[in-house]
């Protein structure tokens, strides 16, 4: 079966977790990053995610799980102990078509969390449809290595002129070819340039 590579807007989406232990941290972390509006549910959960409760970042619910909790969401993390609620709340999702993601179950996922290399916008995510998250994280580490936190400031500064052209009266393909450039290593080498020299000129003023 072949994927679909997709990334999904949740800004103030509803999105539920199922689990509160250290495996559903990562996943509950993602999500807020992600702007979703998060719910969790578990008798227990880590300090972790308690703090977050109490600074409101979450909901938590301290029970076990109900169908009702299903309710109105987008999509649905499960992250339990019991192979048993997990798939059964797999099943109710499914019945209800919402998106679910049972940690460390590929037969009981609809979408599978790639391991990301994030730099502000710019992101890029390795999948292996389950088959081996050691090498997605392998690969991650080595391409987080290559793409550096400059990245994310050029990206915005790309964007920031994408908008300002297509405000303009421009032909489209004059428009497509003027991006095409100034998104070219040339260009970014020129951009990095520019960057070690104005950071090179903060230095020498600090020293003073």
């Amino acid at each position: 079966m072949s994927l679909f590579p997709v990334f999904l807007k949740l800004e103030g989406r509803s999105c539920l977790v199922v689990g509160a232990g250290t495996i559903a941290e990562a996943k509950i972390d993602g999500l807020i990053e992600a702007g979703a509006v998060v719910h969790v549910v578990a008798p227990r959960a880590t300090t972790s995610i308690e703090q977050r409760a109490r600074g409101r970042e979450v909901r938590w619910s301290p029970r076990p799980f109900a169908p009702s909790d299903l309710d109105g969401q987008f999509l649905v993390v499960v992250a339990t102990s019991s192979r048993e609620l997990n798939e059964s709340i797999f099943q109710e999702a499914e019945r209800r078509r919402i998106l679910c993601n049972v940690v460390d179950d590929p037969p009981h996922c609809d979408f599978y969390y790639p391991s990301v290399v994030r730099r502000g916008d710019f992101q890029v995510a390795i999948s292996t449809a389950g088959h081996s998250p050691a090498l997605s994280q392998r690969l991650r580490k080595e391409l987080g290595q290559h793409f550096g936190p400059e990245y994310a400031e050029w990206v915005a500064r790309l964007g920031r002129t994408r908008r300002g052209l297509f405000r303009r009266a421009m032909d489209a393909c004059g428009r497509r070819a003027l991006l095409r450039r100034l998104a070219s290593a040339e260009r970014f080498e020129l951009y990095l340039g520019r960057r070690r020299a104005r950071e090179g000129r903060e230095l020498v003023r600090l020293a003073r």
